[in-house]
């Protein structure tokens, strides 16, 4: 008598939701690294601190509904909903676009009431506002990128490639770039 065996085989991760990972976990290092230093410098002596902009505060409420609606994205995408999973890439690169824009405009008020914020004379704890927030944003610009593509996918074919891995990789990234961005904001406004 022949008995079958079933074999739980562990799922393979994806290579490139691997890659990703990996990244993600070296762009964890590199801002625990940069926010080490801003705490290593301010503890050092001369440190001016600077009010961090009204437009962050707001930035933040649009990055953190950005992520609900790339997490919807994804679920309609699973459903195979196309136009609601339209829908909410759209919506979701639009708040990617905003985030970045009131990102820009934060710094505009910081300039726009005499901060220098790099280069000689310039204030040391605005130059880590640019340097931390700016390193962020290009993160940010590269997700909106990927969510550029993901759009275009949508919009261009009369029929869709069901196959997930894609959509789920940028909308792995996007909840990363709002974590990382809710950390570093607790960080640069409360806990300095």
């Amino acid at each position: 008598m022949m008995t079958a065996v079933r074999s739980n085989q562990p799922k393979k991760l994806h290579p490139h939701k691997f890659t990703l990972w990996v990244a993600m976990g070296s762009i964890c290092m590199m801002f625990a690294a940069l926010t080490s230093a801003y705490i290593v410098k301010r503890n050092q002596g001369i440190w001016e601190d600077v009010s961090f902009p009204k437009m962050f505060y707001y930035s933040t409420v649009v990055i953190i509904i950005s992520s609900i609606t790339i997490h919807i994205a994804l679920k309609a995408f699973k459903a195979r909903e196309r136009n609601r999973y339209k829908f909410f890439i759209t919506l979701t690169v639009f708040l990617g676009v905003l985030f970045a824009l009131l990102q820009w405009i934060g710094f505009k008020e910081l300039t726009n009431s005499g901060i220098k914020l790099l280069g000689a004379g310039s204030n040391a704890a605005a130059s880590f506002l640019v340097v931390i927030i700016g390193l962020h944003t290009l993160h940010v610009l590269g997700g909106i990128i990927a969510l550029i593509v993901a759009f275009f996918r949508a919009f261009s074919k009369k029929t869709i490639n069901y196959n997930t891995t894609s959509i789920e990789i940028v909308a792995t990234y996007w909840h990363f770039v709002d974590l990382l961005w809710i950390y570093l904001f607790i960080f640069l406004a409360w806990i300095k």
